[in-house]
C-alpha cells in the first residue's frame, strides 16, 4: 500500500524550493519508488499532472531527453509565438510603424495615432490576429518606446550669436572687476491669480490633493500676477516686481527703478558710475521696442547712471543668468501651490533661497502701465545715445542728459 501521507509530507518539505522542473523529478521519483499506482496517487496528492509525471520518469530513465541544465523546459516548449505562427506579422508592423512615422496621408494608420491598440487593430485589416500586448512586446524588440518630444532644435542661428555671447561675458567681468553693477532682467510667465492648478508636487496627508479649478480661465476679480525680475549677478541677489496690469517697457524699467531705489543704489552707494544691463531680445525689454529706450533715458537722467545693455541674441533667452539663477527656484519653491491671491506670490517669491545664498526681494506694483503707448521715430534723436559699433541694435549705452543751466548730471 502506498504511503500518501508520507509524500504529502516530503512534497509539502521540497515545493517552495524547487521549480518546474525540479518538481516534475521528485514527482517521477516518488512515482518510481511507489510502483504499480504511484502515478496515480503521486498525482492526486500532488496535483501534478500524470502526464507530466510520465514525462519526468522518461526524462529519469534516459528514453527521454531532459532540458539542459540552464533550461526548465525543452527549447521549443510552449506556445509557439505569434510571428512564427504568422509570418510576414513583423514585416506588416514595420511597414505600419514607418508610415506612421514619416506622417503619410495615404498611410493606413494616420500620423496622428500610434498607439498599440490602434496598430493592433490596422493589422487585424491586414489580416493577422495579434493583440495590442503582443505588438507592445514586438515594438519593445524593434527598439521603439513612449517618447515624449525633446527641445532640441532651435530653428534659425544668427552667425553672430557666439560673439555677442562673449560680448557679454566681456562686458560683466568688466563691470564687476571696476565695482560696476551689473544685473540681468526678464520678465517671468505670467500667472493666473486664483485656485488653478500649479505645475509639481507637494508633501500632502495621502489621499488629500488640494483641489484646484479644473479650468484656467482667468477671475476678473483677481486677475493676473506679471512678476519681472532683476537679478544682481556679483551680489547673488533679486528682485521681484509683481505688476497686475501690462508687462510694458515702462513696467520693465519702473521694475529697475524700484530694484535701485530698494537694493542696488544701498549695496553701490557712489561708487555706481554705471549700469549693465543684459536682457532679452525681445518682449517688454525688446531691443526694438523705442518706449524701452526712452524709459532707460528718464532712468538714466533720475540716478546720474549710464545704463548699457546688451541684449541677448533671438532665440536664447534660455541663456539669460536671470532664468536659471533666480527664475528656475522660483518655480521649484511654488511648485504644487495654488497662487490664490497677489500676497500669496509675493510670500512664495521672498520666500525662496538657495544653498549658494541667493536672496530675493519681492513686492507688489500696483501701479497701471497701458498699453499701445506710440513712440515717434523722431523721439529716439533726442536720446543721449551711443550705439555700438559691433550690432548696434543690440548694444547701446544711455548716457544721462545734462541739465543745460548748469551743465551738471542730476544727482543719484
Amino acid at each position: 500500500m502506498i504511503d500518501t501521507a508520507a509524500i504529502r509530507i516530503r512534497y509539502d518539505a521540497v515545493s517552495p524550493t524547487l521549480d518546474e522542473k525540479g518538481l516534475r523529478f521528485f514527482a517521477a521519483s516518488e512515482a518510481l519508488a511507489a510502483g504499480r499506482g504511484g502515478i496515480v496517487a503521486v498525482s492526486a496528492v500532488t496535483g501534478i499532472a500524470r502526464s507530466t509525471i510520465g514525462r519526468g520518469l522518461k526524462e529519469l530513465t534516459a528514453k527521454e531527453k531532459a532540458p539542459p541544465q540552464d533550461r526548465v523546459r525543452r527549447t521549443g516548449g510552449g506556445r509557439k509565438a505569434a510571428v512564427v505562427k504568422q509570418p510576414g506579422l513583423v514585416k506588416a508592423l514595420t511597414e505600419l510603424i514607418q508610415s506612421a512615422l514619416r506622417g503619410d496621408p495615404e498611410a493606413d494608420l494616420l500620423w496622428v495615432s500610434k498607439s498599440r491598440r490602434h496598430l493592433a487593430n490596422a493589422l487585424a485589416v491586414k489580416g493577422f490576429k495579434v493583440s495590442y500586448k503582443v505588438v507592445g512586446r514586438l515594438l519593445c524588440e524593434m527598439g521603439f518606446s513612449l517618447q515624449a518630444n525633446a527641445k532640441t532644435r532651435e530653428g534659425g542661428k544668427h552667425p553672430d550669436r557666439n560673439a555677442q555671447f562673449e560680448k557679454i561675458n566681456a562686458l560683466v567681468k568688466e563691470f564687476q572687476t571696476d565695482g560696476q553693477p551689473a544685473i540681468s532682467v526678464d520678465t517671468k510667465k505670467k500667472e493666473n491669480i486664483g485656485d488653478f492648478k500649479n505645475a509639481g508636487r507637494t508633501l500632502r496627508p495621502k489621499g488629500e490633493p488640494e483641489p484646484v479649478r479644473v479650468h484656467d480661465f482667468i477671475i476678473k476679480e483677481k486677475g493676473k500676477a506679471s512678476p519681472f525680475g532683476v537679478y544682481d549677478i556679483a551680489a547673488n541677489e533679486g528682485w521681484v516686481n509683481v505688476g497686475v496690469d501690462h508687462d510694458t517697457a515702462a513696467f520693465a524699467v519702473e521694475s529697475i527703478r524700484r530694484w535701485w531705489d530698494r537694493l542696488g543704489k544701498k549695496r553701490y552707494a557712489n561708487k555706481a558710475k554705471r549700469l549693465l544691463i543684459t536682457a532679452d531680445c525681445g518682449g517688454s525689454n525688446g531691443a526694438r521696442v523705442r518706449l524701452w529706450k526712452v524709459e532707460l533715458q528718464k532712468l538714466a537722467n533720475e540716478t546720474g547712471l549710464s545704463i548699457t545693455v546688451a541684449h541677448h541674441p533671438p532665440g536664447t533667452s534660455k541663456w539669460n543668468r536671470i532664468e536659471h539663477r533666480m527664475f528656475s527656484f522660483i518655480s521649484i519653491n511654488w511648485r504644487g501651490r495654488p497662487l490664490v491671491s497677489h500676497q500669496v506670490v509675493v510670500q512664495l517669491i521672498a520666500s525662496t533661497k538657495t544653498e549658494t545664498g541667493l536672496n530675493i526681494t519681492c513686492d507688489i506694483d500696483w501701479g497701471r502701465y497701458p498699453k499701445g503707448i506710440k513712440i515717434p521715430k523722431a523721439a529716439l534723436k533726442e536720446l543721449n545715445i551711443k550705439y555700438d559699433d559691433f550690432h548696434g541694435d543690440w548694444n547701446y549705452t544711455i548716457s544721462p542728459i545734462t541739465n543745460q543751466e548748469t551743465g551738471k548730471s542730476p544727482s543719484k
